[in-house]
């Protein structure tokens, strides 16, 4: 199972307050089995687990995103309030996650939009996984 990915195990030790944080990027499409690896995982946070990645970590910003992000494990997590690319609203990204082996994970169709608007090589991999699991129309 997925949820035994080192990445996953560490954001599970982290022990971050429920409700206010969910794995966004490509950590969702890993969880499900959709994806094989990924290099690191992208969390959203609000309030309280802003300040408990904080203590786990240090502030780094990331200027080509225009958002500051906690950095843990230099880098193998980060930690943002906020999403670069697009426009998403924090609050409904982590209020409509999916739990999964008890940790929360943005919903598939926000992963989509996210996928649709970075649109990098690797964005249109997920993509095609997508579309061959079903989960997405050709």
């Amino acid at each position: 199972m997925t949820a035994a990915h080192p990445l996953l195990q560490r954001l599970h030790e982290l022990a971050l307050p429920m409700g206010d944080y969910a794995v966004f990027g490509s950590g969702p499409l890993l969880v499900r089995g959709l994806i094989d690896d990924v290099g690191d995982l992208d969390v959203l946070v609000r309030g309280p687990a802003w300040t408990a990645a904080a203590t786990h970590g240090r502030i780094v910003r990331l200027d080509a995103y225009d958002v500051d992000v906690v950095a843990v494990d230099e880098g193998a997590l980060t930690f943002g309030r906020s999403w670069g690319i697009g426009s998403f609203d924090v609050d409904e990204l982590i209020d409509t996650a999916d739990i999964i082996d008890g940790l929360p994970y943005v919903a598939l169709r926000h992963v989509v939009a996210y996928k649709h608007i970075a649109d990098r090589p690797k964005d249109r991999r997920h993509l095609d996984s997508l579309r061959a699991a079903g989960l997405l129309e050709p």
